[in-house]
């Protein structure tokens, strides 16, 4: 029996690899386009027609005005939220974005209580330990421990019986306010705004393990998954603690949409021509300092979601690898390659030593990570624009020996280069 596949788009980096470009481009002829995990934690911008859209819940590819974009049960929604987002992107030229998503009944619900929570979670964190985890704030941490501890609440539970609804709330609110004493909640005027939502959420959900397994076996569909954050903030192969709360590598899709593994195809992992990271946490290839700067303003290095400015680095394949091991990338969407082009000299991190002695793979402890010891390897720049190119052989030479050496060391083809922020600027290699 023929199957449907689902192609892959996720993040190798530290996240803010330039997914929704990637997402943005695929869309255009997707049948389907899919978020498997995460929250309003995630930040993917795309620029369509010079109009700059940010989205963090909905599916990069609502876009498409002929994909039907479906939010799946590994994530967890902030309504308010989602409904602001909406609202931000049609004053841009978002439309019909209501009939054409779709959100599975067994997502769980972010409530403004779990956004409370987190930032009181960051506030203690830093007292008692004198760092924090540098997470959003979101409540994305908190609602997946709701889940985790099968005390969370569902988009079924709210838009079924309201006054069960009501009464598992009130529970959950109160184990909160148990916990955390100083946690201000106004369960009442909360529950009001929530019912509201409970009108509008209705028409948008459905079944998810149905949609999907519809979608799979009956007629031939392009469908599409969008990746949240990245490999490194796995919670499981991640730079862990310092980390999100879901997994957003290639397992993530499985659990978070209901897909079996028989029905997941090509698994593409984005890349930056250079690393970034938001918050703390063990960065090997940073680059404190005047390089790091460069490569900050010229990237306009600030995450979506926060606002925050990136941490910047080199190329760190190390790193990379780790996350095609994990992942096994079928190909690699490579971006901002434009944004090396003023560099005289360029460096990629290619192995790891601590004490003298190389590690064999990538490491699980942080303590260990922060020791490590970076082997570069040095490139020569092409000092001149890339932005208008639109053909690998248009490409430097240097640019092109840049990422060639990237795809021998990786044993992965490179399949997309990007010179600028549009869909345009993405060079298909193959």
């Amino acid at each position: 029996m023929k199957m449907n596949k689902v192609t892959v788009v996720l993040g190798a980096q530290w996240g803010d690899e330039g997914k929704g470009k990637v997402v943005d481009l695929l869309a255009m002829d997707a049948d389907i386009v899919c978020r498997c995990q995460g929250g309003n934690n995630a930040g993917h911008t795309v620029v369509v027609d010079s109009v700059e859209y940010d989205f963090h819940l909905l599916p990069s590819g609502v876009l498409n005005k002929k994909a039907i974009s479906f939010i799946g049960n590994g994530v967890v929604i902030h309504l308010p939220g989602l409904f602001e987002e909406a609202e931000k992107n049609s004053q841009k030229g978002l439309q019909g974005w209501e009939g054409r998503l779709k959100i599975s009944d067994r997502a769980h619900i972010v409530f403004n209580f779990h956004q409370a929570v987190d930032g009181i979670q960051e506030q203690l964190r830093q007292q008692q330990a004198g760092k924090n985890l540098g997470t959003t704030k979101k409540g994305i941490g908190p609602a997946y421990s709701s889940k985790a501890a099968r005390n969370g609440l569902r988009v079924c539970d709210l838009v079924s019986d309201f006054s069960v609804f009501e009464e598992k709330f009130r529970v959950l609110a109160g184990h909160f306010q148990t916990t955390y004493p100083n946690l201000n909640i106004d369960i009442d005027a909360e529950l009001e705004q929530l019912k509201g939502y409970a009108e509008r959420l209705r028409p948008l959900v459905t079944d998810g393990v149905y949609f999907m397994h519809k979608a799979l076996n009956g007629p031939s569909k392009k469908i599409l998954v969008e990746g949240a954050n990245a490999a490194l903030l796995d919670i499981d192969f991640g730079t862990y603690p310092f980390v999100t709360s879901s997994n957003c590598t290639v397992g993530g899709v499985c659990t978070g949409l209901g897909v079996p593994p028989s029905h997941v195809g090509r698994v593409y992992g984005v890349v930056k021509a250079y690393t970034t990271r938001v918050g703390v946490g063990a960065f090997p290839t940073e680059q404190d300092n005047d390089t790091g700067d460069l490569l900050q303003s010229r990237g306009r290095e600030f995450g979506v979601t926060t606002g925050r400015r990136r941490r910047c680095g080199w190329l760190d394949l190390v790193l990379v690898r780790y996350a095609h091991m994990v992942n096994g990338f079928s190909a690699i969407a490579l971006t901002k390659l434009d944004i090396l082009d003023t560099l005289p000299e360029i460096k990629i991190g290619i192995t790891y030593t601590v004490d003298g002695k190389p590690l064999p793979s990538f490491p699980a402890n942080m303590d260990v990570l922060t020791k490590v010891q970076v082997t570069y390897e040095t490139f020569p720049g092409w000092c001149c624009s890339t932005e208008g190119v639109r053909s690998f052989d248009e490409l430097p030479s240097q640019a092109q020996a840049y990422i060639c050496f990237i795809e021998k060391f990786l044993e992965v083809p490179v399949k997309w280069v990007g010179v600028g922020k549009s869909r345009e600027s993405m060079i298909k290699l193959f």
